[in-house]
């Protein structure tokens, strides 16, 4: 079902995310949308002021990949509630089981 989440690309590794900006906690909510349109759900304390939610949601993506902030950037949809993340040195399969294990059991 997840399998076309998250894809491989010659930089790393690229994803959709849906961002919801103003949220009481910072969190993965699930996920939308279905097949190559599938993207994860995303809520963000931060508000869409100034950049602040993107970097939020590159710090919160960082933290769960256990990356840098400086491979996880926003390749697409920066100033858009839709966005396409890519991460630089992961494949897919290390992205999606990071989100999987976030999201737990169906």
């Amino acid at each position: 079902m997840l399998s076309n989440l998250v894809s491989d690309s010659r930089d790393g590794a690229r994803f959709r995310v849906r961002v919801t900006p103003r949220a009481s906690r910072t969190a993965i909510t699930g996920i939308i949308g279905e097949g190559s349109k599938a993207a994860v759900k995303i809520a963000l304390q931060a508000p869409p002021v100034e950049g602040r939610a993107n970097a939020v949601l590159i710090e919160f993506l960082a933290e769960l990949l256990a990356v840098p902030r400086s491979v996880v950037e926003i390749s697409g949809g920066e100033h858009a509630r839709n966005k396409t993340i890519l991460v630089r040195g992961r494949n897919a399969a290390e992205v999606l089981g990071a989100i999987t294990k976030t999201l737990g059991p169906p």
